[in-house]
């Protein structure tokens, strides 16, 4: 496999036949000819990370001479319907060639992250030791190549998605998914959010060094904007070495990073439709934002597709028992309450989409509820009257006026992070 960095300058990035040969020159050289191949790219949640093309690429170059899965590190997410597939990867590659990750049943454990480290990394916060499961298709030594595609971002709970979190959260276990979940969470999201060495990162880092480095695995790294539709590709990088990774984050704080000169006292997120139905998903409009919005402040979430509360039907359940409850009521229900103690990446998004009292958040959620929205702590918008009011076609990215009063309009909270400067710094 071959390491590589490239970049554009040009706003649109990089274009077709550049990222064509340089998909083919990262698989080139290799000292066998691939005759099986694992493709991990992210779901239909990253719709905007490039991630389709470039996996419909690699599967167009390697298709006449390869065997090929394509497993979707969902995680915790429902698994990609046919449509879906198409409307992310594009036609070309078979529904029957995608492979559905089973979080709680499908994995195999290959050991476990030390308490002492896991302490030393959380600053004591936890120190429990966290077991690193795996999906068994990826240790499946009859792989000649593992390619991890995905897009580099600000993240909640690891600070910075994708690199080895695509493999230990995407196609993993339970127990990593619930105990990495929660260590961001006590350790705090707007401490991680933005950062490369989080606590959760450092446990993926010793994860990968301890357990996989003899999974042939090459990770695609983008780095990506949206104008009109229209997703660009800024940067890409490939190989396995941690390097490319920080390239990589260096560029995603360039582009995805976005400091507010002054605190946000309304700010309208929308939800793509085809994009989020859940408000585990759809909090990323409070977790992006939260760090720009004013003390006293208002979210208003336009979600026309949101359906549910957790992707899991698990989770759901959880999610309506108890709520978006806030962080000392969350971690107090949780030593309580077996049910979370199982399901600790529940209350790690319960504490995460929580504003604590410190602003308000109103739901206009085109397929749930007000009693439903209302019952788990948010506010309640009617879909159609968000619509009428703040209609996306109308508004801009940014500082708009609505019947007299600015609003910061956020067309999708997936592609970036709104922060004030000091307050980022402050957290650092």
């Amino acid at each position: 496999m071959f390491e590589q960095s490239i970049t554009s300058q040009d706003p649109r990035g990089i274009g077709e036949a550049e990222l064509s040969a340089a998909l083919k020159k990262s698989i080139g050289g290799l000292a066998m000819p691939l005759k099986k191949v694992l493709l991990i790219p992210p779901d239909y949640t990253r719709l905007h990370s490039g991630a389709g093309r470039i996996t419909a690429l690699y599967y167009d170059m390697l298709k006449e001479t390869c065997q090929i899965g394509v497993l979707p590190a969902l995680g915790t997410h429902d698994a990609m319907t046919e449509e879906e597939c198409r409307q992310f990867f594009g036609g070309d590659i078979p529904f029957s060639a995608f492979i559905r990750h089973d979080w709680r049943n499908d994995v195999v454990r290959l050991g476990e992250v030390p308490g002492d480290f896991v302490r030393e990394v959380s600053d004591g916060l936890m120190d429990e030791p966290i077991a690193v499961e795996l999906n068994r298709r990826i240790l499946d030594p009859s792989y000649d190549l593992v390619i991890s595609v995905g897009q580099v971002v600000p993240h909640e709970v690891v600070g910075m998605a994708n690199y080895s979190k695509n493999i230990f959260v995407g196609c993993g276990g339970s127990t990593m998914i619930n105990s990495s979940h929660m260590l961001g969470a006590f350790y705090g999201l707007e401490r991680v959010i933005g950062r490369d060495f989080s606590p959760v990162r450092r446990v993926f880092d010793y994860a990968e060094e301890h357990f996989i480095q003899n999974v042939p695995l090459m990770y695609v790294l983008t780095v990506t904007t949206c104008t009109d539709g229209h997703v660009n590709i800024h940067g890409l990088f490939t190989g396995r070495s941690r390097k490319r990774f920080e390239e990589a984050v260096a560029l995603s704080r360039e582009k995805n990073l976005i400091f507010m000169d002054k605190p946000i006292k309304k700010a309208v997120v929308y939800l793509d439709e085809r994009e989020f139905k859940s408000t585990w998903l759809g909090n990323k409009a409070i977790y992006r934002t939260r760090m720009a919005i004013a003390d006293g402040g208002e979210l208003v979430v336009i979600a026309p597709g949101v359906k549910k509360f957790g992707e899991d039907a698990r989770n759901d359940e959880l999610i309506r028992k108890y709520g978006y409850a806030g962080r000392e009521n969350i971690l107090r229900l949780t030593k309580e309450n077996a049910d979370l103690r199982e399901n600790l990446s529940v209350a790690a998004h319960l504490i995460h989409g929580s504003p604590d009292g410190r602003f308000s958040v109103t739901y206009a959620a085109g397929k749930l509820t007000k009693e439903e929205v209302e019952s788990v702590n948010f506010k309640y918008m009617p879909i159609e009257e968000a619509l009428g009011k703040y209609d996306p076609a109308r508004l801009a990215d940014g500082c708009n006026i609505v019947d007299g009063e600015e609003i910061f309009y956020i067309s999708n909270p997936a592609l970036g992070l709104w922060a004030g400067r000091k307050k980022f710094e402050r957290n650092l």
